[in-house]
């Protein structure tokens, strides 16, 4: 009888112990913050020009930075509210339809660095072939024809986003 029992009780061990570690490892998978591109999609709700939650995720257009909501830009020696301009942008790029993103990495905020679309269209691209965004790099064709052409922030004078954004937190 003896063996029995300590028979019985080594498989509820063991089958304990699996649990535990199956959990475990579904904890890591899910909360884990992972580079690995990831897809995602759902209604928007736009923070600023390159900001927005997608359903639950924070999302930071990757590779463009827009003005910030309450930056101003210089047009025909008149101050203009161009980050309001680059929110209003996004809002009427996006116009209440479904916004697909693939996400790969985190920004300092913990935002989800994306490339979102809204049917074909890709809303980093088009926020900077617009001109009311600047390339980091990734659309330096779209950037140098928003400028050449004139259009959002390039009709006029600007603090590039990042340099606005450290003249504000100098004191």
């Amino acid at each position: 009888m003896r063996r029995r029992r300590t028979s019985r009780l080594t498989k509820i061990d063991e089958l304990m112990t699996a649990a535990v570690i199956v959990s475990l490892l579904l904890i890591v998978v899910v909360y884990v913050p992972s580079d690995r591109p990831r897809s995602y999609y759902g209604q928007a709700r736009v923070l600023d020009g390159d900001s927005l939650v997608v359903g639950v995720v924070e999302t930071r257009l990757r590779g463009i930075d827009a003005p910030e909501r309450d930056q101003t830009c210089v047009r025909d020696r008149e101050r203009w509210a161009c980050g309001e301009a680059a929110t209003l942008v996004l809002r009427e790029l996006i116009a209440g339809r479904q916004v697909a993103c693939e996400g790969a990495g985190r920004d300092d905020y913990d935002r989800v660095l994306a490339v979102c679309r809204v049917g074909d269209r890709e809303l980093n691209r088009e926020m900077v072939a617009r001109g009311f965004a600047v390339s980091n790099g990734d659309y330096a064709i779209e950037e140098a024809a928003a400028r050449e052409e004139g259009a959002g922030l390039w009709a006029g004078e600007f603090d590039r986003p990042a340099a606005w954004r450290r003249q504000r937190a100098d004191p």
